[in-house]
């Protein structure tokens, strides 16, 4: 009985603490098995990078490359992270040096051209005969890569044409790398056949035993870095698969690799120097509280109104999660106090609808809510700060403070005009206000994030 053995990682988010962890978990299988005489595959199913740590922002994702390439990955698909957080060219080159193949089945240069570095599936024959197809599908945020000079195509169109392909070249067993989330890759196994296992991502989805619908096992190893995941393939004495076993095993007591953990701290002292550039000078500090005006937030909400040249500007304290001191600002400043890879966005927006946003953001409720995801990468929303609006409260006989009055501009706001709103993308997304994210008229500015404002911003001052 001979064994082939699948490893799956998802959705490292650049969480580089347990990194050390993984590199010694997989060089020990890699051991084990080598030593067996039985082959591994290891495989990273999208946003293995994320901006939000200085190693990869100062790298623009290298780091991660370089990572994957010591830990002699196989085949990788990129995730949303990977995606659209990156200006064209920079995507383009993310995997100039990488010693694996990427594979991603529906993205497209503009012009219908295939990236270079960029397979849309392969075929993988094992020692011991066996022809794995491998095919690989991101998540297709349609404005946000178009606006990034990218095509991303619908994956339930494409994939039916990539199993086709991928049987015409003889594979025995078809793998799909998924960065679409656990309900496309349910979808996927109720209504396309061919797919024997799903390597899943996305949705940070934690599968142990796997999960089979129809013909096809679904597999998710989480989040973080925090587990690996792991297909065993068993193949009788003819070659073909006999028995399949999904697991996932938790790293929490798994010991750290040192190499991995010093080749980490030579990467960070590489990425301090980078972003240790001065960008801008204060002559005083900029103060950020959240949940009261603040200059800090204030001077934000001027940036994002006239980059998108809009009526207002609508940015909420949170994102900025400290205050910036007096003297020197470096990238490495902007990043800290402002890590999230969110863009700014222009929303159409009626007065009627404008004034629900303002009433339901000066809630307690909404001032306080701890915000995860969409981008965000701080603690809690905070106060709604606003450039062009001018908001008169009253405290009424519940003990609250009500608003009484909102002024656009110096005029009263009118239910029946339409708007320019200059915000952040993650309100277009989710239901934090509906009014924004069902707004048919929106407008994202790609690849600039807030940061990238604040640093043009702050050079004026």
């Amino acid at each position: 009985m001979k064994k082939v053995h699948l490893y799956h990682i998802n959705d490292l988010h650049s969480h580089f603490h347990e990194w050390p962890k993984v590199a010694q978990f997989i060089k020990e299988r890699r051991a084990q098995h080598k030593q067996n005489g039985e082959e591994m595959l290891l495989f990273d199913i999208g946003d293995h990078m994320d901006r939000v740590h200085p190693i990869t922002e100062a790298t623009l994702g290298k780091a991660n490359v370089r990572l994957m390439n010591n830990l002699q990955y196989d085949y990788v698909t990129i995730g949303n992270n990977e995606g659209i957080t990156l200006a064209h060219h920079e995507l383009d080159g993310l995997y100039e040096e990488a010693n694996f193949q990427v594979l991603v089945g529906n993205l497209l240069h503009t012009d219908g051209s295939e990236p270079k570095w960029v397979k849309k599936f392969t075929i993988h024959q094992t020692e011991s005969g066996l022809k794995l197809g491998l095919i690989g599908l991101t998540v297709p945020f349609q404005k946000f890569y178009e606006l990034l000079d990218w095509q991303v195509l619908n994956p339930f169109d494409e994939l039916p044409k990539l199993i086709q392909e991928v049987k015409n070249q003889g594979a025995d067993f078809i793998v799909l790398l998924s960065h679409l989330g656990i309900s496309d890759d349910e979808k996927i196994a109720r209504e396309i056949e061919g797919i024997d296992v799903i390597l899943g991502a996305h949705t940070h989805h934690l599968l142990p035993d796997g999960l089979q619908v129809n013909q096809t096992i679904l597999c998710g190893a989480g989040k973080f870095g925090m587990n690996v995941g792991h297909v065993e393939l068993h193949l009788d004495s003819s070659g073909e698969i006999s028995r399949l076993r999904p697991y996932v095993y938790s790293l929490e007591k798994t010991k750290k690799c040192n190499e991995a953990r010093e080749f980490l701290e030579k990467e960070m002292n590489h990425a301090n120097k980078i972003l240790n550039k001065p960008v801008a000078h204060l002559t005083e500090p900029l103060h950020v509280e959240w949940f009261e005006p603040s200059p800090f937030p204030q001077i934000l909400a001027e940036a994002i109104r006239e980059w998108c040249e809009a009526d207002i500007g609508m940015i909420c304290s949170g994102l900025l999660l400290d205050s910036l001191k007096e003297g020197n600002v470096t990238l490495k400043d902007l990043h800290r106090v402002c890590p999230h890879p969110i863009n700014p966005c222009l929303v159409l927006l009626e007065g009627d609808e404008l004034k629900e946003i303002i009433l339901h953001a000066a809630t307690p409720e909404m001032e306080q809510l701890q915000m995860k995801g969409f981008g965000f990468r701080g603690k809690v929303i905070g106060k709604m700060i606003y450039d062009g609006v001018d908001i008169e409260t009253e405290t009424l006989e519940d003990g609250k403070q009500h608003v009484t009055t909102i002024l656009i501009n110096g005029e009263p706001i009118n239910p029946k005009q339409e708007y320019r709103v200059a915000t952040l993308d993650m309100f277009t997304f989710g239901s934090l206000f509906p009014e924004i994210s069902h707004a048919p008229n929106k407008s994202y500015y790609l690849p600039e994030m807030l940061r990238d404002l604040l640093k043009w911003r702050l050079a004026r001052s």
